[in-house]
């Protein structure tokens, strides 16, 4: 896959996230960020809103985890 491509894949999957339920969210944080390491590796420039989204659903992850974690 060229870097174009994964740009792109990139770009669907942030459309397909912010469109998702916050369950669907954080089941999609780990393909994101699969993406945006293959895009680094690949020397390409990774957009800010994309490292912002990746941030924000990284965040809410850990929260569901503190969330559910019994007392």
């Amino acid at each position: 896959m060229t870097g174009q491509d994964l740009l792109k894949a990139a770009n669907e999957l942030e459309k397909e996230i912010n469109r998702a339920s916050s369950a669907t969210r954080l089941a999609l944080q780990p393909e994101l960020t699969r993406v945006l390491e293959r895009l680094t590796a690949d020397g390409q420039e990774i957009p800010p809103s994309l490292r912002q989204l990746n941030t924000v659903l990284c965040d809410e992850a850990i929260e569901a985890w503190f969330d559910n974690m019994p007392v």
